[in-house]
């Protein structure tokens, strides 16, 4: 395989399938957020929190698996 397939999941610790789960994990986290926003600025009362509620834990998984992919490099910092 390629090694553009495979460098920044093992930057992170990860193989290629824990990896491609995460990222579609966020994203589609992400796309349901954005759409209770939409309806939102359509109708108020519908999904009063929706959208900072999910940026709020959606950061907080983020802090966490970079605290995670930092200790698996030693305390190197991950970029990706």
């Amino acid at each position: 395989m390629d090694l553009s397939f495979t460098r920044h999941p093992q930057s992170v610790g990860e193989t290629y399938g824990e990896h491609m789960g995460v990222a579609w994990s966020f994203g589609f986290t992400l796309i349901g957020a954005g759409l209770a926003c939409l309806v939102h600025g359509i109708l108020p009362f519908a999904f009063e929190r929706t959208g900072s509620l999910t940026v709020r834990r959606l950061n907080e998984r983020l802090s966490n698996r970079c605290a995670k992919a930092d200790g698996h490099f030693n305390g190197e910092a991950v970029r990706g």
